[in-house]
C-alpha cells in the first residue's frame, strides 16, 4: 500500500510545478546565454529544452496497485493487513524522466569582421536562443507553474475542510 494515495492530487500538481521550475530554470539559462557566442570549448551556443517523459510501467505493477486498493477498500479502513507493504515514495521516484535537449538550429549569420570568434569572411555565428521566444515560453512557464499552485491548494483546503467534518 502506497502512502498518500488518497492524496493523489497532491503528488499530480507536484510534479507539474516541479516540471515547470525546470523549464523556467532551463529559460533563464538560455536568456542569459542569449548573447554569448561562443562556450569555452569553442562550440556556438545552443537553446536548451526540456523534454518530459512519462515513463513506461509494466501492466503487472500497475494491476497489483490496483489490486491492494481493492482489497483494503473490501475490509475496514481502520485496519492495515500487512504493515510491511508500506512504500515511502521518494521525489526522485515520481515516474517522469527529464531530458535536456539543446536545439540544433543554426543561429543567425552576422558580419562582424573585429569579432574575435569572426572566420576568415568577418561573419560570426550567433546563438540561436531569440530572446522573445524565451519570454514567450517563460510566461507561459510560470502560468502553469501558477495554475498547479492553486490546484494544489484547492486539493489542500479540500483536505482540510474534509478533517472538520
Amino acid at each position: 500500500m502506497k502512502i498518500g494515495d488518497n492524496f493523489s492530487g497532491f503528488g499530480i500538481s507536484s510534479k507539474g510545478l516541479s516540471i515547470q521550475r525546470k523549464k523556467m530554470n532551463l529559460i533563464a539559462e538560455n536568456l542569459a546565454n542569449g548573447n554569448t557566442v561562443r562556450t569555452e570549448d569553442g562550440k556556438p551556443i545552443n537553446r536548451k529544452i526540456l523534454n518530459v517523459k512519462q515513463k513506461e510501467t509494466p501492466f503487472n505493477t500497475s494491476f497489483n496497485d490496483i489490486k491492494s486498493s481493492i482489497q483494503l477498500s473490501t475490509t475496514n479502513s481502520n485496519h492495515i493487513s500487512n504493515p510491511s507493504t508500506f512504500e515511502f515514495k521518494t521525489p526522485q521516484d515520481n515516474g517522469l524522466e527529464f531530458n535536456v535537449k539543446e536545439d540544433t538550429k543554426q543561429g543567425d549569420i552576422v558580419y562582424m569582421p573585429e569579432h574575435p570568434d569572426a572566420n576568415e569572411d568577418g561573419y560570426v555565428q550567433m546563438s540561436n536562443i531569440n530572446t522573445i521566444n524565451e519570454m514567450i515560453d517563460m510566461i507561459a512557464a510560470t502560468r502553469s507553474y501558477e495554475a498547479n499552485l492553486t490546484a494544489f491548494n484547492s486539493s489542500k483546503q479540500m483536505a482540510k475542510d474534509s478533517l472538520e467534518i
